[in-house]
């Protein structure tokens, strides 16, 4: 989903295999598959990891298609690969999903709630755009939703969301599912022929960031 107009058109997601195999047999390109930052952003992963900073937003449905795939993915990640979900906001009525992933964070839930926020916005086509149905939605999870509204709006989460955004700045994320990878690179399904040819490009860059260490 664009930053600008909030829409990636099929012919980006929806690639024929041909252009796919085609995309995937020739080394990526800085500038066409990818970007080099022209400042490093800081990461969190400890020294000697690669840290991939994967941005996406709950409602976007390019990131609930992908979001299968992504945990495929990163379930055969290497030891020394580290990924940072990380939600984005573009606007102000986007900041009320991404208060709610960190407040899942901060409860320990995001791990078996995050993909379930997915299908019941995108499946069960629930509202989840204000504290009060998220915390009415948080307690048929089984989470007080006292706790949940006293968390969503809570420093430490407000302040989680500020670096948020600084970090999507900083990264100068174009639109969502996109990836932030070892503070140095960015790519995103716009830029590397669809989902498939975005997870090359990853791990090529996963692997360009542990040959340049």
């Amino acid at each position: 989903m664009k930053r600008r107009e909030f829409t990636l058109g099929t012919a980006a997601l929806g690639l024929g295999l041909p252009m796919l195999a085609r995309a995937q047999a020739r080394m990526p390109e800085e500038g066409h598959d990818y970007r080099v930052l022209d400042k490093r952003v800081a990461v969190e992963a400890p020294a000697g990891k690669v840290e991939v900073v994967d941005f996406f937003w709950y409602s976007c449905p390019h990131c609930n298609a992908f979001e299968p795939a992504l945990d495929d993915w990163a379930a055969k990640l290497p030891a020394d690969v580290v990924l940072r979900r990380m939600p984005v906001a573009f606007r102000d009525d986007m900041v009320p999903q991404q208060r709610l992933y960190y407040t899942l964070e901060a409860l320990g839930r995001v791990g078996d709630l995050h993909t379930k926020v997915f299908d019941a916005i995108h499946k069960q086509h629930a509202e989840l755009t204000l504290v009060g149905p998220m915390a009415q939605w948080a307690a048929k999870q089984g989470i007080d939703p006292q706790k949940f509204t006293d968390m969503y709006n809570s420093f430490a989460v407000s302040a989680k969301s500020r670096r948020a955004v600084e970090i999507q700045d900083a990264y100068k994320v174009e639109g969502v599912p996109a990836f932030g990878i070892a503070g140095r690179w960015y790519t995103d399904p716009t830029l590397t022929a669809g989902n498939d040819g975005f997870l090359h490009v990853a791990d090529f860059l996963i692997a360009k960031a542990r040959s340049t260490r």
